[in-house]
């Protein structure tokens, strides 16, 4: 992958992530909530947290010390 495309999967990481965030926080306030699939989306999110780690760390050269 080139620096563009990984520049615009890392967008789109960052917007599921967020939506899931928003997910996460509408299905835990309700009444009823479901805990297996809370721990799905969380799950999911986690997924996507590393994913967007290794996007940024192709994007940032490494730096020797």
């Amino acid at each position: 992958m080139n620096p563009e495309e990984i520049t615009q999967r890392l967008e789109l990481l960052r917007i599921e992530h967020r939506d899931l965030d928003a997910a996460i926080i509408a299905l835990g306030e309700g009444a009823a909530s479901d805990q297996l699939q809370l721990a799905r989306l969380k799950k999911r999110k986690l997924r996507l947290r590393d994913e967007i780690a290794w996007c940024e760390d192709q994007l940032l050269p490494d730096i020797i010390a």
